[in-house]
C-alpha cells in the first residue's frame, strides 16, 4: 500500500498553466503504474493521465492530449501533470492513483488514491 498527497491546485484563468504534484509514501514507487483522474460536480471519475513505474510509458485521455503531461521523479518519489492551456471544462478534483501492475483507465482498477486537489478554470 502507498499513500498519496496531491498538491498544487488552484483557482486559474482560462488558457493558464497548472502544475500538480503527487508524493508517494509507503511503497516501492517504481513497481506502482501512477495515474491521474479527476472528477467534475455530478460526473463520474474519469481517467486523465498515467505512466509506468520506469517513466517511458504513458497514456492520456483524449480530451487533454496535447495539453497535459505526466512525468514522475523517481529520486523524489512523486508524480506530475503539467497542464498546459486549460479550458473551463477542465474543472474539477484531481486525484492521484497508484496500482501495481500495468495501465489501466478505469478508477475500480486503482489501489491507493490521495485526498484530491481542486482546480478550478474561470473564463
Amino acid at each position: 500500500q502507498v499513500q498519496l498527497v496531491e498538491s498544487g491546485g488552484g483557482l486559474v484563468q482560462a488558457g493558464d498553466s497548472l502544475r500538480l504534484s503527487c508524493a508517494a509514501s509507503g511503497g516501492t514507487f517504481s513497481s506502482y503504474y501512477m495515474a491521474w483522474f479527476r472528477q467534475a460536480p455530478g460526473k463520474e471519475r474519469e481517467f486523465v493521465a498515467g505512466i509506468n513505474g520506469s517513466g517511458g510509458s504513458t497514456y492520456y485521455a483524449d480530451s487533454v492530449k496535447g495539453r497535459f503531461t505526466i512525468s514522475r521523479d523517481s529520486a523524489k518519489n512523486r508524480v506530475y501533470l503539467q497542464m498546459y492551456s486549460l479550458k473551463l471544462e477542465d474543472t474539477a478534483v484531481y486525484y492521484c492513483a497508484a496500482r501495481r501492475g500495468y495501465y489501466r483507465s478505469s478508477p475500480d482498477r486503482y489501489d491507493d488514491w490521495g485526498q484530491g486537489t481542486q482546480v478550478t478554470v474561470s473564463s
